[in-house]
């Protein structure tokens, strides 16, 4: 009789796991602190935004060149194309304070930008 116990216990345990992890991701994007880029003329405007440190942060690029723009950010691990006249938001998770360096992979002479984390 233990053994259907143990069952119910770890069928229980795993239920409240999963609600867990579907609550998370919510629960993140609620607490994420919203940066908004644009692009134009094959430049970030602003080329120098900020956010808080400890904190996840969701970059929201408007590329309003006809051309597409590749995001790119080693420091962030971050690579996303954004078609010409498109949208995209990256999540970004909580970063420590410092300075991230990002691109446009396409146009990296011209369109370059600093996160600072303070």
């Amino acid at each position: 009789m233990k053994q259907p116990d143990a069952y119910r216990r770890l069928i229980g345990i795993a239920v409240l796991a999963l609600g867990l992890l579907a609550m998370a991701p919510r629960g993140w994007a609620d607490d994420a602190t919203t940066v908004k880029l644009t692009i134009k003329d094959h430049k970030f405007q602003p080329a120098e935004v900020s956010a808080p440190a400890g904190k996840p942060i969701a970059l929201e690029i408007a590329n309003q060149d006809p051309t597409p723009a590749e995001f790119e950010s080693k420091a962030l691990r971050v690579e996303k194309i954004i078609a010409g006249n498109g949208t995209a938001t990256i999540q970004v998770r909580a970063l420590a304070a410092g300075r991230y360096r990002f691109f446009d992979d396409y146009h990296a002479e011209t369109t370059q930008g600093v996160l600072v984390v303070q």
